[in-house]
């Protein structure tokens, strides 16, 4: 206990003096990656932001996270960021940029985290190049730069970290108790991707504090219970509340907070059994990961010139949908094929693994000549945590049937902390000539260097061959001057080790820097020359990093679409397809994807095309950003008092109306359109009490409500075209122009 106290007494000391000058910079760089130019994005994440501009309407709406102004259904995610959303909005204004300042901040924020975690055990220049690491990271600003929620998740996480540390530090069990609330805090913002870091908790624990196993169990039992109480406690009260005086739980098939969390937000992403038709049902393996959760269309950013479609035909080949592999070739959505070195494949490997065979180095080193049995150092505790956070992450991303790019900021601390504990391990050991530990520095930059060749080489065509030759051939330079002098110790030798770690983190630089400099994706965020595309894959798919996701879609009433044959996401009619996504069963056009819904979309892939520079004010929002004016001038003036200004199928037509007026849209089916919220009855109750009349129905989002559909259209007056459809030709974003707007009134 007396070695505790004085470990307290030198922290705060330590706390006393003057500011680390070497951390001022780092600081700097992360709050460039994760702020300039955040006000060019008008709407972020137009489904997120949506919810915002409701919540800000009326506390009903702001604690139950209601996605509509009129209470009709929430997102698919707990409230609490977009509670911390909501207040920003509240205090600047609501803006793009105003959603996104709170998890840009927690961007820095995990950054200076870092740098406290790893400097008091490994030493401050390991705290320096963690913190570097974790800002260099380019998942990192690529998701802090949106409104999505990850990157205020991974600012929790670490905070339970600190919390755990000084808990093991001080033996005060308030802090154990601290540590796990905080986590079931992240669980109410992103669900059970919070608790990944459970057996890095528990194994720490158990290993790093000396008290008695009886102590260790309780204190343990009892915090998880705290845990579990924290993390279903917005649930409980959601759950227990009557089903009328609260909006559906958007994307949960029984209308219930639990069923989403270990449903859709939780097992379901390991499995890939994440259907949008409200079925459950266990997909072949070869179509597992073709799966369409309701994510998919909110990741369906687009803005591209229809005029461009010749150009996607030409490049079509190299671009055809397979049955077989999710997608594409790297997977749906550029998350690669499940097996052990899926995290080095394109489209993850460019995203967080530009340090990994470092991180393996440097493993190898702080854990060489360790005993099962122990003795630990505080070394050996601290990186067994870090291990025990890494190992876990890594085998979930490489086995999990169903996630995004973006979730791989989970792998960014704990990589961040090993490249900094490592790179200070690993030079000692290489200075002291440390026998066959002295040869990790060196082979540890030899094939981190030949790792990021492999990782640039699908963009050649974007960055050049100069660029890739370089970083090559300057990390096996300095790998084999580094191998040849190690016998010397001289200021030469410091600063070849130096460089290296430069020229390491060169091209994570350069990645970190891409959302800013080609545009970002808020849908889909993901960093490299294409980033704006929101794929993250490499040129092959996506090659003008201008171009914001899938080309062609329009606003709900534009009359300009795309009718290029190849490549097309598809809606074909019936929902026999279980919401997978599939072939078009006896189609010519073989690099078509389909999805339930009910027609066409005419969407492409993205493809090489060219767009409106990225410096303009960004509304891509993934969504149909851009309003039909025409048609809400016309819903407007024929509204005679109805609650919702219109009903549609899904969040994709609904949440730019919501952004723009700040009045009710009805998103019948949910997000994905596939939420089993509306019946016919109720329905008919809704139009007999005058709350809905108007009807825009594109074809998306079909799945699970077909019954609704068909009725609607059965009696229902149809809109004439030429009375609120926009005759503009720019190709706008979100759903098919191809859609129909009806009128019902009931007597």
């Amino acid at each position: 206990m007396k070695h505790m106290n004085s470990e307290v007494k030198e922290e705060r000391t330590s706390n006393k003096k003057r500011i680390d000058l070497f951390l001022v910079p780092i600081v700097l760089i992360a709050a460039f990656l994760n702020l300039f130019k955040i006000w060019t994005d008008e709407y972020a994440n137009a489904y997120y932001t949506a919810a915002v501009k409701s919540m800000l309407q009326s506390f009903h709406n702001f604690f139950y996270a209601s996605f509509d102004p009129g209470g009709y259904v929430t997102i698919d995610k707990p409230p609490l960021v977009f509670w911390i959303q909501t207040i920003s909005a509240k205090i600047f204004g609501f803006h793009g940029w105003s959603v996104i300042l709170p998890q840009a901040l927690a961007g820095i924020g995990s950054v200076l985290l870092l740098y406290v975690l790893v400097k008091r055990t490994f030493g401050v220049w390991a705290g320096r190049f963690a913190a570097l690491a974790m800002a260099l990271t380019p998942i990192v600003p690529a998701v802090s730069r949106t409104n999505n929620i990850d990157s205020m998740l991974v600012f929790t996480l670490l905070v339970a970290t600190w919390m755990l540390f000084r808990a093991v530090r001080t033996a005060k069990f308030g802090w154990v108790l601290a540590a796990f609330a905080m986590i079931g805090v992240a669980f109410n913002m992103k669900m059970l991707q919070a608790y990944m870091v459970l057996p890095a908790f528990y194994v720490f624990y158990v290993v790093a504090t000396k008290i008695t196993w009886r102590k260790k169990i309780a204190f343990l039992t009892t915090a998880t219970a705290l845990m579990l109480a924290v993390s279903v406690s917005w649930a409980v009260v959601v759950d227990s509340t009557s089903a009328d005086k609260r909006p559906y739980m958007g994307s949960s098939q029984t209308n219930s907070v639990l069923e989403l969390a270990f449903g859709y937000n939780g097992i379901n992403r390991l499995t890939g059994n994440t259907s949008v038709t409200g079925s459950s049902h266990k997909q072949p393996a070869q179509t597992q990961q073709q799966t369409a959760s309701s994510e998919t269309k909110q990741n369906s950013n687009s803005s591209a010139d229809s005029s461009q479609s010749s150009n996607q035909r030409k490049s079509s080949s190299s671009q055809k949908m397979q049955a077989s592999g999710g997608g594409n070739q790297n997977g749906m959505f550029n998350t690669g094929n499940p097996g052990p070195f899926r995290l080095f494949q394109k489209g993850l490997s460019d995203q967080i693994s530009w340090l990994l065979p470092f991180v393996i180095f440097s493993i190898v080193g702080l854990f060489a000549g360790v005993k099962f049995k122990g003795p630990y150092t505080t070394k050996q505790k601290e990186s067994l945590f870090w291990l025990a956070w890494l190992l876990p992450v890594a085998v979930f991303f490489s086995i999990a049937g169903f996630f995004h790019q973006y979730y791989l900021i989970m792998l960014a601390p704990p990589i961040a902390a090993f490249a900094g504990a490592g790179a200070v391990a690993l030079w000692s050991m290489y200075k002291q000539r440390n026998g066959w530990k002295s040869w990790l520095l060196p082979g540890g930059i030899l094939t981190t260097a030949a790792l990021q060749v492999y990782i640039m080489s699908p963009y050649v065509s974007s960055i050049g061959v100069a660029s890739i030759a370089g970083v090559g051939a300057l990390g096996v330079i300095l790998a084999l001057v580094l191998a040849v002098r190690k016998q010397r110790k001289n200021l030469l030798t410091n600063y070849l080790g130096a460089a290296a770690m430069v020229v390491l983190l060169a091209m994570p630089a350069y990645w970190a820097m891409t959302p800013i400099i080609y545009g970002g994706n808020s849908m889909l965020p993901a960093a490299g020359p294409d980033s704006s595309s929101g794929m993250g894959g490499p040129p092959s798919t996506a090659t003008n990093s201008k171009q914001s996701g899938f080309n062609g879609m329009q606003p709900p009433g534009s009359s300009s679409g795309n009718s290029s044959s190849n490549n097309q996401m598809q809606m074909p009619g019936g929902s026999s397809n279980n919401g997978q996504m599939q072939p078009p069963s006896g189609s010519s056009n073989s690099g078509q994807m389909q999805m339930p819904g009910g027609l066409s979309n005419n969407s492409q892939m993205p493809n090489s095309s060219s767009s409106k520079s990225s410096s303009l004010k960004r509304k891509s929002g993934g969504m149909n950003a851009e309003v039909n004016q025409k048609l809400l001038n016309y819903l407007t003036k024929n509204n005679t008092g109805e609650k919702y200004l219109f009903a549609t199928t899904d969040s994709t037509s609904a949440a730019p109306y919501i952004i723009k007026t700040g009045k009710p849209v009805m998103a019948m089916g949910g997000f994905s359109g596939s939420d089993p919220i509306l019946t016919v009855s109720k329905l008919k109750a809704m139009i007999k009490k005058g709350e809905v009349k108007y009807f825009y129905l594109s074809g998306m989002g079909k799945g699970g409500q077909s019954d609704v559909i068909t009725w609607i259209k059965e009696n229902s007056k149809e809109i004439p075209s030429s009375k609120w459809q926009s005759t503009s030709s720019s190709a706008q974003q979100g759903p098919s122009g191809n859609g129909t707007l009806y009128k019902i009134t009931l007597k």
